[in-house]
């Protein structure tokens, strides 16, 4: 089935536009309403969302569909996606939603939709709910006596506090860590600076004043620079930066060099194997894994089973392979035995639970393995697809000529933007620079 109005994380794009309008968002509450309306007992669903501007407006539109079709609404005000996730199984809700566009800018926003046990939708529920979109809604409205209602949750800032501190053990604290935290002006930006706090660190905090404009704006997982800085500025221990929503993390070691994903699943993998916390000898990881994680965990003794990419693909294989560490290089880190998405916080405590025990900084900490050569670059285009064209064909296969044998290549369309990624990796950094660039420059001018 071709989708109109969902992508690989929901639904995404311009603010006011579509599919982010107040009409569309209306007709998906309705929609997701009626496609998780199952017995008889009082249907429940909640909502969080970020800092952009936008929310306000998709969030009362959706409001407005889901009590039109006689569902209570749980309205949580800014909270961070995996804060959403657990509380849609916490409040023993139908479904849960999430307004964010992640780690876009404050123009685009987002819905995302979570089943009853906190995982996002299945792609047959996903079309289910685009067949009702496009239906007559009108038949399914409730009777006026059997309207929902909506109500704002108090206290869930504090409920996904002690869930985030719970999942470390009682004794630990973490006393004499400087932390420099960046919330990105974003979901998390009250609950992670008080969480840390709680916790025993001093923390220090920037992109925590949002204003519905600012989010990610020079700031958080997707532009760690400001972090780095302030890493260095006031001595910290170690730097965190969250992106928009908060189901992402990136690290800055104590001399403001930053630490990605991959690193940080070694580290989280390695620590939970010697602990006999890992259910499987493996995690999960996305093609875009430096095959230096892939080598190193190897050495351990520990596997690497690969996904596309995408943290859906990630948590699905996952789940099938019973697995309970996964994640993208990105930053989206999964533990099964905690969250049913990317926790941003919870990747970071458990990061500072090695730190803390080990008594080592924690550049010594996060650097498991000396990565490949490896470089991205993303190629914006305005429409059609690039990827399709004879002589963008044509670069991939000589760039795949070029590696064979000696490095891989993966070119892959965003799911949530107008952009192709060029990724190349092998043992000759100049020979991945070369290839590269080669195909941004015929990306380029047909973009």
């Amino acid at each position: 089935m071709s989708r109109k109005y969902f992508g690989t994380d929901g639904i995404r794009g311009l603010a006011n536009s579509f599919p982010i309008t107040p009409e569309i968002a209306l007709k998906v509450g309705m929609a997701a309403g009626i496609a998780f309306r199952r017995g008889t007992h009082r249907h429940r669903v909640v909502i969080g969302k970020d800092t952009r501007l936008s929310g306000y407006m998709i969030e009362s539109a959706m409001v407005a569909g889901f009590t039109s079709v006689g569902m209570d609404v749980f309205l949580l005000g800014p909270m961070p996606t995996p804060a959403v996730a657990m509380l849609t199984r916490s409040l023993r809700c139908d479904l849960g939603v999430m307004i964010s566009a992640s780690h876009n800018a404050f123009q685009d926003n987002g819905i995302k939709l979570f089943d009853p046990e906190g995982y996002k939708l299945t792609n047959s529920a996903e079309e289910q709910i685009e067949t009702l979109i496009e239906s007559d809604l009108t038949e399914y409205l409730a009777d006026s006596s059997a309207l929902g209602r909506a109500k704002r949750i108090e206290g869930v800032h504090a409920r996904y506090i002690e869930f985030a501190k719970r999942t470390l053990p009682r004794e630990l604290r973490l006393d004499g860590l400087r932390v420099a935290l960046d919330c990105a002006n974003g979901a998390a930006y009250r609950v992670a600076p008080d969480a840390l706090w709680e916790l025993g660190a001093e923390v220090v905090s920037i992109g925590d004043e949002p204003n519905g404009f600012n989010i990610n704006k020079e700031c958080g997982s997707t532009a760690p620079d400001a972090l780095c800085r302030k890493v260095h500025e006031v001595r910290a221990d170690i730097g965190i930066a969250l992106d928009g929503d908060a189901d992402r993390v990136i690290i800055a070691d104590e001399q403001g060099r930053i630490v990605d994903g991959d690193q940080l699943m070694a580290v989280v993998a390695q620590s939970w194997h010697e602990d006999g916390r890992l259910s499987r000898p493996g995690i999960v990881a996305t093609v875009m894994s430096n095959y230096g994680l892939e080598r190193y965990l190897s050495n351990v003794g520990l596997e690497v089973v690969r996904t596309p990419v995408g943290d859906r693909h990630v948590i699905e294989a996952m789940r099938d392979g019973g697995y309970n560490v996964g994640g993208e290089q990105s930053g989206h880190i999964i533990l099964s035995d905690y969250a049913t998405t990317g926790d941003g916080l919870v990747s970071a405590l458990q990061l500072l639970a090695v730190v803390a025990r080990s008594d080592k900084p924690v550049s010594e900490v996060c650097h498991r393995f000396e990565p490949l050569p490896q470089l991205l670059r993303n190629v914006r285009y305005k429409n059609g697809k690039p990827l399709e064209r004879k002589e963008v064909k044509q670069a991939i296969e000589e760039g795949e000529s070029r590696l064979a044998g000696a490095g891989r290549l993966v070119i892959r369309p965003s799911g949530t933007e107008p952009v192709i990624r060029v990724m190349a990796e092998g043992e000759d950094s100049r020979l991945v620079e070369s290839v590269v660039a080669d195909i941004v420059s015929v990306l380029e001018g047909t973009a």
